[in-house]
C-alpha cells in the first residue's frame, strides 16, 4: 500500500515561505493523483492543490493561487508544496493524500482517499 510522509512545516511570519515535501513509498510511482489539503483549528479539511503524475495541469484551490505552487520529482518519489507570499490564514495542518491509478484524478477523489499522509504543522504569525 502506498505510504505518505510529510516534512516541511515550520513557524514563519507573514510575507514568508515555505517549502513541504511528501515522500511516498510503498508504490511504484505511476499515475498517481496527489495533492494537498489543510485543516486549521476548528475547521473542516480544506483542498489545497492537486497533481497528476500521468500528465495534465495541476490546480489550486482560489485562495493559493498565485502563491502555492505544487510539484513532483519522480525520480525521488516526492511531492511537494512551495508556499510563498505566506498569510496567517495559511496556518494549519497540511496532509499530502494520494490515489492510485485513479480514472479521475481530482480534489473529490483525493479526499475519498484511503491514503494520507500524518501531516506538517504550519503556523503563520503577523
Amino acid at each position: 500500500s502506498v505510504q505518505l510522509v510529510e516534512s516541511g512545516g515550520d513557524s514563519v511570519q507573514a510575507g514568508g515561505s515555505l517549502r513541504l515535501s511528501c515522500a511516498v513509498s510503498g508504490y511504484t510511482y505511476k499515475k498517481l493523483c496527489m495533492g494537498w489539503f489543510r485543516q486549521g483549528a476548528g475547521k473542516e479539511r480544506e483542498y489545497v492543490a492537486h497533481v497528476y503524475n500521468g500528465g495534465g495541469p495541476s490546480a489550486y484551490h482560489d485562495s493559493v493561487k498565485g502563491r502555492f505552487t505544487i510539484s513532483q520529482d519522480n525520480a525521488k518519489n516526492t511531492l511537494y508544496l512551495q508556499m510563498n507570499s505566506l498569510k496567517t490564514e495559511d496556518t494549519g495542518m497540511y496532509y499530502c493524500a494520494a490515489d492510485p491509478a485513479p480514472a479521475v484524478c481530482s480534489s473529490r477523489t483525493l479526499r475519498s482517499s484511503a491514503y494520507w499522509g500524518q501531516g506538517t504543522q504550519v503556523t503563520v504569525s503577523s
